[in-house]
């Protein structure tokens, strides 16, 4: 069963404004599969191939013109990390016959991949990111799935359509993730796959690219990094847990961002002070992988323990993320700490304005959660809409200028 994508309506608008469209995004969030579906749906015989075939692979690396002339476009290319030599060849194809959604191209960011399309594709691609499936979309309104701004309208119309979610849905949905093989499939062995997903993706895709020579560090960097999701950066801590150099710590890390294993949160910065952090923030993109690496046997004891409050921060900012992505837009998101350690968890800054956004596992919130709302004020003439997500039922008024929020409306 399909399950519809927010990004497909600016999917289509990229494929009527670029000769090339290029998304991206971590394996099995379903890039191929909404491309193909979108093929089908517009009835246009968009020829498909796949580059994890061997035998095109070679063909592709070793003869890309004669690949070009064989599989001609309208032409859907999967996988196009493995053959970035073929970029130079569709850059002279697409300028030679200047027409618009010629190529569709899928790739997993390698860090060679994008430097080719930025070399040989610039001006000439529309590149979008995926990320696995929204909580919209799993419930098949993802037409409402607009970026997340405090006070919008778009959550007024959320409210109407929101299912209610308690506590341990919304642990079960982060225990699971957002893959769509497993998130739609409860059925599935989840544990199963991930440990495929490691094995397969992340070591062929990820450990060869990093060029890891010691398998078993690399898996424990992963897991060691999965335990810090949503704290601060902190690389010599990282490197130390692990047994590795900074140095290889810093590179591994920036390959699995390259490869939308995560993704880090600038701090706020302002020229009004210096008394800000400096450091990211660490969040996994999906929680279902990131509790898998820190082995919690189910939704229960991932909510009981440890890291409950942590994987909740990650599960909303990685939502509201994908709120923005998947409308084909950059995300304005910050968060805020100073030296004095006062610290909001999320900032939303968009239209001269800074939105906070403040994460509690609680169904009752109360205006202390709001205290350190009060920095934002020497950044801004006056109080912008901020929230509190939470598990209340409903929106909640807390003071004149921010409410509570379900988490569902996320």
């Amino acid at each position: 069963m399909y399950i519809s994508r927010t990004l497909e309506p600016t999917i289509q608008r990229a494929s009527h404004q670029f000769p090339v469209v290029m998304i991206t995004g971590a394996r099995q969030v379903g890039k191929t599969t909404v491309l193909r579906h979108l093929a089908h749906q517009t009835s246009q015989n968009r020829n498909y191939v796949t580059l994890d075939d061997p035998t095109l692979l070679i063909l592709a690396k070793e003869e890309p013109k004669l690949f070009l002339e064989r599989f001609k476009p309208p032409l859907l290319i999967d996988e196009i990390q493995y053959a970035p030599g073929l970029l130079p060849y569709i850059k002279m194809n697409v300028d030679h016959r200047p027409k618009t959604g010629q190529y569709w191209l899928t790739g997993s960011q390698p860090f060679q991949l994008m430097r080719g399309i930025s070399e040989s594709l610039a001006g000439r691609v529309g590149i979008l990111n995926l990320l696995g499936l929204s909580q919209w979309e799993m419930q098949k309104l993802s037409h409402l799935d607009a970026p997340f701004i405090p006070g919008d309208k778009s959550i007024e119309k959320k409210l109407t359509k929101m299912e209610p979610i308690s506590l341990e849905t919304i642990y079960k949905k982060i225990w699971y993730g957002s893959f769509p093989a497993i998130a739609t499939d409860k059925h599935s062995d989840k544990n199963l796959f991930f440990s495929s997903y490691t094995q397969t993706y992340l070591q062929r895709d990820v450990r060869d690219l990093a060029q890891v020579g010691d398998e078993s560090a690399f898996l424990r960097f992963l897991k060691v990094t999965a335990a810090r999701t949503g704290q601060l950066l902190n690389l010599a801590d990282i490197a130390r847990d692990t047994d590795i150099s900074p140095n290889t710590a810093k590179h591994w890390l920036s390959i699995l961002q390259t490869a939308g294993i995560i993704y880090l949160l600038e701090p706020y910065h302002s020229n009004l002070t210096k008394r800000l952090v400096k450091a990211p923030k660490l969040y996994y993109i999906d929680t279902g992988l990131c509790s898998y690496l820190t082995q919690w046997s189910d939704h229960k004891t991932l909510e009981a323990g440890a890291m409950s409050g942590a994987i909740l921060e990650t599960f909303v900012v990685i939502e509201i993320l994908k709120s923005y992505w998947h409308n084909g837009l950059q995300a304005p998101l910050y968060f805020y700490r100073d030296k004095d350690k006062k610290e909001i968890d999320l900032l939303i800054v968009t239209n001269q304005k800074i939105y906070p956004v403040e994460i509690k596992k609680t169904a009752s919130p109360t205006k202390e959660i709001l205290k350190n709302f009060k920095v934002l004020n020497q950044y801004q003439e006056s109080p912008s809409q901020g929230v509190v997500v939470c598990f209340v039922d409903t929106l909640l008024p807390l003071s004149s200028h921010t409410d509570a929020i379900p988490i569902g409306l996320v």
